[in-house]
């Protein structure tokens, strides 16, 4: 078997095809160009196929009677996010393009194929899937996945993979802990990074999904949990519209007088229909509220004032160094004194040294959190200083 033009590999192509006839033509002209091609007639075939092998590429119908084109495209992604799809059509249709396009189709080509544009189309596909291999081995990250289905498939496997890592918020008066934070973690390797994740929960729309899986393992953790520890749990703000977070069955519900609901600042308040209502629901059930990041960007004394907290968290940029600028303690003896005034409770985030955690008490934080304690790690981890 001779290489093909424009391409230094022999690749194995999957040719997926109800029509036997249609599944064949395909077959000679992509094995004529000098291709392993595998045939599957139909799309349940495809995936037991893909299965057991690597492809190079995949040539699929778009209409089949079993699982249709979209769907098989779904299926392999969730074992394979580079493997590239060219769709091909007998019945066109515009708004089935770009939902291909959408779900990571590399091309969308119309029956009958002439065979020089579809060997084109192929060579060129496997130019591409090399690369994208190339780049995913050199970052593996939740931004490298660039198709819809690629997306849905790792977000899948992120959600089934989630564990809780918690770090301990230890008190400045004696340096009992008095908290601990949750942190979402999961298995999946291409959105191990909570940045990543909760952003490919933005993108498919399924904030939801995530916050209640997250709620629910949370719940999972309080039997384990010291007596008098509170936990802290991050929420994104349109966690704040679910009705599950406030409902009477709600996973955290039970355990409302031990949980502080800390709002991450990742989108504006200001769209959350009857925040203050939501709010007030919530602290009727007994959960308390914290600002994170404050001091990190431009909304954090919006939330302050909108939330009314009972927690404020200064974000690590403000602690990391503290003891030797000037500057940071004055902004963190400010916010110190204003949230004295208010009644709000101070954790400084992000300690690492000695000298953190006595600047911080000195300027009159309540409590403080960071690696110089313990980092983040399954169970509940007891601060090592």
């Amino acid at each position: 078997m001779t290489p093909v033009s424009g391409v230094d590999f022999t690749a194995h192509v999957l040719v997926v095809d109800d029509d036997p006839a249609l599944a064949r033509t395909t077959e000679r002209v992509l094995s004529r160009a000098g291709h392993k091609v595998t045939v599957a007639f139909g799309a349940n075939e495809a995936i037991e196929a893909a299965r057991s092998t690597r492809f190079d590429v995949i040539v699929s119908d778009v209409a089949m009677p079993d699982v249709d084109g979209k769907a098989l495209l779904r299926a392999i992604r969730a074992a394979d996010l580079d493997v590239p799809f060219v769709f091909v059509t007998g019945q066109p249709d515009l708004q089935d393009a770009i939902e291909a396009v959408e779900y990571g189709a590399f091309r969308y080509l119309i029956k009958p194929v002439p065979s020089a544009e579809l060997t084109e189309v192929v060579n060129r596909a496997i130019r591409w899937h090399r690369l994208a291999v190339v780049r995913r081995e050199a970052a593996l990250d939740g931004r490298q996945i660039a198709d819809r289905a690629g997306l849905e498939a790792r977000f899948e496997s992120a959600l089934k993979t989630l564990w809780i890592a918690t770090q301990p918020i230890v008190a400045c008066s004696g340096g009992a802990v008095l908290a601990y934070e949750a942190l979402v973690r999961t298995e999946e390797s291409s959105l191990r990074s909570p940045p990543h994740l909760l952003d490919a929960a933005e993108r498919l729309k399924r904030t939801p999904d995530l916050g209640r899986q997250i709620r629910r393992l949370v719940a999972d953790l309080f039997p384990e949990a010291p007596p008098a520890a509170l936990l802290f749990v991050n929420l994104h703000p349109a966690d704040l519209e679910d009705e599950e977070l406030c409902a009477e069955s709600g996973a955290l519900t039970p355990f409302a007088n031990r949980v502080v609901l800390e709002i991450t600042e990742r989108t504006a308040l200001e769209g959350i229909r009857g925040l203050r209502g939501r709010v007030d629901r919530l602290r009727k059930l007994g959960f308390q509220i914290a600002v994170d990041d404050l001091g990190a960007g431009y909304a954090g004394l919006s939330s302050f004032a909108a939330l009314e907290p009972d927690v404020v968290k200064a974000d690590m940029s403000l602690i990391r160094g503290i003891e030797s600028s000037a500057i940071k303690q004055k902004l963190v003896g400010t916010i110190a004194a204003l949230a004295s005034d208010l009644g709000v409770q101070l954790v400084a985030e992000g300690v690492e040294t000695a000298a953190e955690y006595a600047c911080v008490c000195s300027l009159g934080a309540y409590a403080a959190q960071g690696y110089f304690f313990a980092r983040p790690g399954r169970g509940f981890p007891r601060p090592t200083n």
